[in-house]
C-alpha cells in the first residue's frame, strides 16, 4: 500500500514544483505523515489523520431549536443513519485506507476490514481515471439491520474486531454520504455518481437500518462552502431530531462513584428495562442537586431515556 502512495506523493511533488499542484498542501502533508507513521509502527491501533476533517453535524431538536436560515439556497434532505462513521481514501481510484471517525481529525486504521465491504477499484471505463485521479476521501456510515438487537453497537463493535473473518461474517453495509474533493458542483450530483459503486444515502430510504433523525444540507457546494464551518460542524448542514420517548421504571438504589477527576457522582440502579434494543439497568443522576431537584427517592418511578441514543439518563420522577 505504501508503495502506491509513495508513487503518488512523488507525482504530487513534481506537479507542485512545476507550478500545478494536484492536491491541497494540507492533504499532501497528512498523506506524508500517515506513510511515516505506518513505517515506524503497526497499523493496528495506530491513529492516522483523515485527508479531510470529518466534522460533526449541528443538532436541531423539534419544538426547541431554530433551524439555520439559508435564504434561497436549495436544500436536500436524507435519513440520518445511526451507525459508525468512517472515511475511505482512494488514490487514483484505488482503495488506499479506511479510518474510524475518531475525533474527526484522526482515526484508527480499519483497512483490513472495510476493504471487504467496499469496492477496491473505482472504474468508469475511459472516464474512470479522470474522475478519481488524485486523493478522494469517501465518507459514510457502517450500519447493521435494525432487526439485530442493539444494531448500532453491533456495527461499531465490528470495526474493533481483530478477527477479519468474524467481521466478514457480520451483516454490515457501508452507505456513503460525502466525497472530497468534490467532483461536480452539487452534492446530489456527486451522490448520483457514487451510486455506481456504493450504497448512497440519497438514493434510498434505508428503512431497514436504524436512524436517528433527518439531515438537511445545502445542495450547492459553492453555497455550502461560503457558509463555512465552526470548529465542530459545517454551517451548511444540520441534523433534525426529536427527543427520545422515555420508558418508566423503578429506582432501586443509588451508587456513588469517584471519577478520575475526583468528583463523586451518583448512578441510579434501575429495574431493568429495554430501550431501542438495549437492556438498561443503570443511568446517570449527575449530582446531588439533580436528585434534590427531581425529588428522587429509592423505590420511586422514574422516566429514562438514552441521551443521544447512547447514554441512559433519568429525566423526571413519575
Amino acid at each position: 500500500m505504501n508503495k502506491d502512495i509513495r508513487a503518488f506523493l512523488s507525482k504530487c511533488r513534481e506537479a507542485y514544483f512545476n507550478g500545478y499542484p494536484i492536491v491541497p498542501d494540507e492533504v499532501y502533508d497528512r498523506l506524508v505523515e500517515n506513510v511515516n507513521t505506518d513505517e515506524v509502527g503497526s497499523a493496528t491501533n495506530s491513529r492516522f489523520k483523515h485527508p479531510f476533517q470529518m466534522f460533526s453535524l449541528q443538532k436541531v431538536f423539534a419544538n426547541e431549536d431554530k433551524a439555520p436560515d439559508w435564504g434561497k439556497d436549495a436544500a436536500v434532505t436524507t435519513t440520518k443513519l445511526d451507525g459508525a462513521a468512517v472515511s475511505i481514501t482512494y488514490v487514483d481510484g484505488i482503495f488506499h485506507q479506511a479510518l474510524t471517525r475518531g475525533d474527526g481529525v484522526a482515526g484508527l486504521d480499519i483497512s483490513d476490514k472495510i476493504r471487504h465491504i467496499v469496492p477496491k477499484v473505482l472504474e468508469t471505463g475511459q472516464t474512470g481515471y479522470a474522475l478519481f485521479s488524485g486523493v478522494r476521501q469517501i465518507t459514510g456510515e457502517v450500519v447493521a439491520p435494525k432487526t439485530i438487537k442493539n444494531s448500532r453497537n453491533y456495527a461499531a463493535g465490528a470495526l474493533n474486531l481483530k478477527d477479519v473473518d468474524e467481521f466478514k461474517s457480520r451483516d454490515l453495509t457501508f452507505i456513503a454520504y460525502g466525497i472530497q474533493p468534490y467532483i461536480g458542483e452539487r452534492w446530489l450530483e456527486d451522490m448520483k455518481l457514487l451510486d455506481n459503486w456504493f450504497n448512497v444515502i440519497s438514493m434510498g430510504d434505508w428503512n431497514e437500518f436504524p436512524n436517528d433523525g433527518i439531515v438537511f444540507r445545502v445542495d450547492s457546494y459553492r453555497a455550502f462552502d461560503k457558509l463555512g464551518h465552526t470548529s465542530h460542524h459545517p454551517r451548511g448542514a444540520y441534523a433534525y431530531k426529536t427527543r427520545a420517548e422515555g420508558v418508566v421504571t423503578k429506582l432501586l438504589d443509588v451508587e456513588w462513584n469517584t471519577g478520575k477527576s475526583g468528583v463523586i457522582a451518583p448512578t441510579g440502579l434501575l429495574e431493568p428495562i429495554e430501550i431501542n434494543g438495549a437492556t438498561i439497568s443503570r443511568a446517570t443522576l449527575h449530582n446531588i442537586a439533580f436528585i434534590d431537584e427531581l425529588n428522587l427517592e429509592i423505590g420511586c418511578n422514574v422516566e429514562v431515556i438514552r441521551s443521544g441514543e447512547i447514554i441512559p439518563k433519568v429525566v423526571r420522577r413519575v
